[in-house]
């Protein structure tokens, strides 16, 4: 196996996008994985949540998670209550891609809300 230099993993093109259908919304939404520093984001934003009362976890990773064609998120901080009120069933379908290609696990999720 190869050592990779500095510049290979910096211009390795190393995050994947899955197209998912939603009749419930009248199309197609793209999802993506999440940087590091984007990952770290999503977490910090779930354990404010978390102190402040809230709980939000399938809005905020959607909105992490979705973004257009050339790969900009749609959804801002703002967006994420706005979001949690869709339809259970259709952030699920989002929810549950984006976690798959984040590995995000189900105690990854626990965790955050524990902490």
């Amino acid at each position: 196996m190869t050592n990779l230099t500095k510049d290979a993993i910096l211009a390795a093109q190393d995050l994947k996008t899955e197209t998912v259908k939603m009749p419930e919304w009248g199309g197609e939404v793209i999802v993506q994985t999440m940087t590091g520093t984007g990952k770290d984001s999503f977490e910090r934003g779930c354990f404010e949540d978390q102190k402040n009362g809230k709980v939000n976890v399938r809005g905020r990773l959607v909105a992490a998670c979705v973004v257009d064609d050339k790969g900009n998120r749609l959804f801002a901080e703002q967006d994420i209550e706005a979001l949690g009120r869709k339809s259970a069933k259709a952030l699920d379908r989002v929810f549950d891609v984006s976690a798959r290609l984040n590995a995000v696990s189900e105690k990854d999720i626990e965790d955050i809300a524990k902490n």
